[in-house]
């Protein structure tokens, strides 16, 4: 199966990122540098460059923004959990984990994807199941960032946390019950945190398994944040945390 990426920042991703990239289409006509840079390259890896209309590219691209380029892919292969442990290994740190649980949107998606990638995430788990997939909508909505993140599938999410357990990873869930502020509490290391999905929030059974829970406050009138703002503060602040260890 194949997917289509369209975008210059996108497309430049999956070209850096290692996905196979069978084709690249670009707009008939002057070319701007970005565009170049990405037929030097797709020259350089032996990728076929077919140059078509303008019309003919935006039938293809639909309702996304191509920017006058489009690249055919291989579909986004999902690693195993065991290969985000062996990342962290690789580099020298402790294993930091993030765990969806039930994110629907996909630009929460990506968003979260984007955030966690800066802040050198070393994996994603997502439910197999009542969750979004990595589809190129999410790849745009994480800048290309989807590329360089591992991104795992679990069967069952508690399974998973036991065996995360088990590798000596603490369990952090974001909550509005949490035992305190989320930065005033000390997040263990090496962690995995559990971002609940835009509306409900962590499952029951899955925060029963959490070993900690922390709460984001909220001092409007509105009773929560997006997902990916909440993703983003807590991810950010095992970041602070680690840097003044």
């Amino acid at each position: 199966m194949q997917d289509k990426i369209t975008g210059i920042n996108a497309v430049s991703e999956a070209l850096q990122g290692g996905r196979k990239v069978d084709l690249l289409y670009i707009q008939e006509g002057p070319a701007g540098k970005r565009i170049e840079a990405l037929k030097a390259e797709a020259i350089r890896q032996k990728i076929p460059i077919k140059f078509i209309k303008r019309e003919r590219l935006e039938q293809m691209a639909g309702d996304s923004w191509h920017q006058g380029v489009i690249a055919m892919v291989e579909a986004y292969r999902y690693a195993e959990l065991e290969d985000a442990l062996v990342l962290a290994a690789r580099r020298g740190e402790p294993p930091f984990i993030v765990i969806l649980d039930g994110i629907e949107d996909p630009h929460n998606l990506g968003a979260i994807i984007r955030t966690a990638e800066c802040a050198g995430v070393h994996g994603i788990i997502l439910p197999k199941h009542h969750a979004a997939e990595i589809t190129p909508a999410v790849g745009r909505a994480s800048a290309g960032a989807v590329e360089h993140m591992l991104v795992i599938k679990a069967t069952n999410l508690v399974s998973t946390i036991k065996e995360l357990k088990e590798q000596g990873l603490w369990i952090v869930g974001a909550d509005m019950e949490g035992a305190s502020d989320y930065y005033r509490g000390s997040i263990p290391t090496p962690v995995a945190l559990v971002i609940g999905s835009e509306g409900k929030g962590v499952r029951r059974l899955v925060k029963e398994h959490c070993d900690l829970l922390l709460r984001i406050p909220l001092l409007g009138q509105v009773n929560s944040l997006n997902a990916s703002v909440a993703a983003a503060l807590l991810i950010y602040e095992v970041v602070r945390q680690r840097a003044v260890l």
